[in-house]
This record gives C-alpha cells, structure tokens and sequence, in this order.
C-alpha cells in the first residue's frame, strides 16, 4: 500500500495532465506507462553494465538501446523542455517502434509493448514535469511498484470515466480466493482489461507461498502493512514468470496498461497479446492457448454485446448458436480450459435464467457436459455508477458431471449500492461468509439443504425438471411469518383521537400569536 507522499505525487502528476489538456484517464496512464517503459528500459541497462563491470567482462549494449545511447532516459530526461519534447516525440519513440517491430525473445519484453506508441503530450512543460514525476518514482523498488500502478489505476474508476473496464478489487479478490490458484497452474483472462484478475491471482500465490521470514512488516500512516515476498516460490518462478499468466484484449492501450500491471507487480515477462478471442482468427494466431489450454479462467467478459456469427469461430457456435457475447464468452472458456480446469467467471443474471434456445443450450451444456459447482448472486449495484447490472459469478469445471450445485445470495459486498459505492464497516460485508461456506459445501461438511438460509444447496435432478434456470430465487424458499392487524374499528377511534388532538393544539398555537 502506498500512502502520505508518494500519493500526493501521483496525484500531483495526475492534476498536471488534466490542466495540460490531456483529461482521458486512459490516455493520461497509457503516456505515464510509456515513461515508465522508457525509465525502466534504462534501470535494466544500467543493470547490464554494472553486472558486466563487476565480472570484469566487456559489456555489449542492451538491444533495447543499441547504438540509440541518446534515447536513453538518463541521457534524454535531462534536455530543456524545448529540445526534449520533439526528441521524445520523434526519436526516442519511433525507435521504440521500430524495436517492437523487429524484436524477438524475452530480452525484447519491454520493447515490444512500445508498438504503436505515439506521444500525446503536445506541452513541453508538461512533458519535463512528467518526466520529473516519473523520476522521482521508486521503481526500483519491487515491494511499492504493484501499490503504487494499482493507485495509478484507481483513478479510472474515481475519474468515472472507462471504469466500466474495472471489475472491483474485492470482487476480484473473492473469486481468486475462491479458485485457490496454485503455483503450477497456466491462468487466462480472455477479456483481460488492466490484468486485474492476473495481478491478484499472482498477490495470491504471494500470500501463501511467504515463509515468515520472507515478510516484511512496517506501519504506514498508523496501519501495519505486510509486504510478501513470495519465497517459497523460488522453485516454481521460471513457470510464474513466464507461463503461468495469459491475458487477451482488443484493445491496444489496455495491454499496455496490462502489461505493465503485472511487470510492476513482479511477473517478469507475462504473456498478454491483442487478439478478439471470440474470433476465428484466435485458434490461427494462438492454437497453444485457443483450446484445452489452461488450468483456471478468471474473466469478467463484456455484457450486452453481440458479434456477427461469421467471424465466430465456429466449434464456439455449435456449443451455443448466437450473437450474444456474455453466452459466447462462457463457451469460449470451456473451450479454452483444460479437461478438469476450472472457471471463476461473471454473467449477467440473464445467462441464469434467459428463455432463448440458445440460454437453454449454454445452461444444459454446462450441467450435462461439465460440472457447475456454484452460483453467486452478486447485489444489483456491484459494478454502479457504470452499470447497474444484476450478475453472478458461475463456478464450472470442465468434463465431469454435475450432482449438486452450490448457490449463495450476497446481500452486502461490504459497499453501500448506491452510485456513491461507500465502504460499510470493514468493508467486507458477506465475503467471508461466501467463501467459509463455499469452503465447507466443497468439503463435504455441513447441511445446506435449509432453502430459507443465504447459502444452500439444489440437486441436479430439480434443476433439469425447472428446465435448467440458475436463477437464485427460483430456489430460494422465503419464511412467511403472520401479521396480526388491530380491528378497524379501533383503529379509526385512534384516528379521531389523533386528529382531534392536533386541532386542539393548533387552536392554541393560534391563540399564542394573536
């Protein structure tokens, strides 16, 4: 967690970009993020050259700079702002580009995600200014970067603009908690966004593979804070930084901001590339991660989308014919899926309960050919002030079969429901609760056959016979309790009285005034 100072820049930084012109938060983190590649590119080349003087070896120029020293951010950052501005815009990012276009191999990692990078900064005032502010980041510290582009991020949200990209961090943490990633799994986002499903599935594994000794704890601004330092992964970090997390967007700026997600929060080289994954061309242009790949899918696909079935590809659609991405997305992701992988992903409530033959089919392919574990109905006012969509998060298994399914109503996310979305308390609300009993419903112990409680359980037989609905509250079983009314007839006695006496008091109120 970063607080006090190191804020107070961020946010410093973040003001000087919007009174510069530039008031897209998108834009304002994509040219941040470009700085911050650039800065790094640099810390590694310097790192390069150290290693090289200390083993006494001659060192050859990194590839990111080449024979480029003047694009190098200890060189370039120090230019009045005058010159800086059309070298950055002219030099320094068109040989990024072309870096990106011809590199190859994990030492080109950071250069690649400069493709297409264009420098929206049109003020040099802002430009030093920027520069300055990223400088002053610690970015060589590995146990603060995370914090500190997570609090970058969080703007997209309080900016209430785009943040419908931005599932909420404790939804996310819910359902990697619920998924338990472990240290050998490959993990895919298909609709990846800003990565934060990747990033806290790896703050995860960070938390449960930390020795104590591997802790380190400090009190900020009155709060202890623990820093994980992830030691007991050493065995498993090759695959970590390099295999296990997988990501997909369309959207060139989110990869970028995704990219750099995971980077600052400690996967070396994480694999996120620009690819509609609906799309035939997915299978052609990634056949190692289009079918039968992965061993946990944590997704929050588009709602209320629909595609033209032609460019679908077409084993997607004969597990379920439509245009609909929220049902073609759930069917891309069994695809995807290892035999006995498993899946954390949000739907909208419509995929629970929809009447459309293809709602049917979706629904009876996932409880007849696959093992549903859980619905979660998430509260109406989740994801406001950007939508105010009803969803539930569907936990499946790929292959298996499906004997009961496990359903919990939250009530409370920890957050009021309003657009405001204030933290209530603690801010956990019925989280604990959702996972202690999914927990115990997984492990066999405890009966939640009780309809009337928030979590129970609805054998598969019933919910073929309902004609596969998912909906909670057509399970859902609601106490009546009876309600005693007086007799009318004293109740109007008790009227007259009431309102004889308030006639009674306005008359002296009149006197009082005269």
């Amino acid at each position: 967690m970063i607080t006090g100072e190191l804020k107070s820049r961020i946010d410093g930084l973040w003001t000087e970009f919007w009174t510069g012109g530039i008031t897209n938060p998108l834009t304002v983190i994509e040219q941040i993020t470009f700085l911050m590649y650039s800065r790094m590119l640099d810390m590694m080349e310097r790192r390069d050259e150290k290693r090289a003087e200390l083993s006494k070896r001659t060192f050859a120029s990194h590839r990111f700079i080449a024979d480029e020293q003047n694009c190098r951010w200890e060189t370039w950052r120090h230019y009045g702002a005058e010159e800086m501005l059309p070298h950055v815009r002219d030099h320094v990012f068109a040989h990024f580009r072309k870096l990106a276009a011809r590199s190859t191999g994990e030492d080109s990692h950071f250069a690649s995600f400069m493709k297409d990078a264009q420098l929206m900064i049109q003020k040099p005032s802002l430009l030093v200014k920027a520069v300055n502010a990223v400088q002053a980041l610690p970015l060589d510290r590995g146990d603060i970067k995370g914090d500190l582009y997570e609090y970058l991020l969080s703007k997209l949200t309080t900016a209430g603009i785009n943040g419908q990209f931005r599932t909420p961090r404790h939804i996310i943490r819910l359902m990697v908690e619920l998924m338990q990633p472990q240290p050998t799994d490959r993990i895919c986002d298909p609709a990846c966004g800003t990565a934060g499903f990747l990033v806290e599935a790896y703050d995860y594994l960070l938390r449960q593979y930390t020795s104590s000794a591997g802790r380190h704890v400090e009190v900020l601004d009155g709060e202890e804070q623990i820093t994980y330092g992830g030691d007991l992964l050493a065995g498993y970090r090759h695959h970590v930084d390099h295999d296990m997390f997988h990501g997909y967007d369309f959207d060139a700026t989110m990869l970028r901001i995704a990219s750099m997600n995971l980077i600052m929060h400690g996967v070396a080289a994480p694999d996120i590339h620009y690819q509609d994954t609906l799309s035939q061309s997915f299978e052609e242009r990634h056949p190692e991660g289009s079918k039968n790949a992965f061993d946990l899918v944590l997704a929050n696909p588009p709602f209320k989308g629909s595609l033209d079935e032609l460019d679908v590809a077409p084993d997607i659609l004969r597990t379920v014919k439509t245009k609909k991405t929220e049902l073609l997305f759930v069917a891309l992701i069994m695809r995807m899926l290892k035999v006995g992988g498993r899946s954390a992903t949000i739907v909208p409530d419509g995929v629970l309960f929809g009447s459309s033959k293809a709602h049917l089919q979706l629904r009876r392919h996932l409880i007849e050919d696959n093992q549903l574990e859980a619905v979660i109905s998430l509260p109406s006012g989740v994801f406001k002030p950007y939508a105010g969509v009803s969803a539930a998060i569907i936990i499946f298994a790929k292959g298996g079969r499906t004997d009961s399914v496990f359903f919990y109503e939250v009530a409370s996310d920890g957050y009021t429901l309003d657009d405001k979305r204030a933290k209530i308390g603690d801010g956990r609300g019925d989280l604990p609760d959702v996972l202690a009993q999914y927990a115990r419903w997984r492990e066999g112990s405890g009966d939640f056959s009780e309809r009337t409680a928030r979590s129970f359980e609805v054998p598969v037989g019933e919910i073929q016979s309902c004609g596969y609905e998912l909906s909670i509250n057509r399970y859902k079983q609601v106490k009546k309790s009876l309600v005693a009314h007086g007799d009318p007839r004293e109740i109007l006695v008790r009227l007259e009285e009431l309102q004889a006496q308030i006639s009674s008091e306005l008359l002296d109120l009149k006197e009082l005034l005269k």
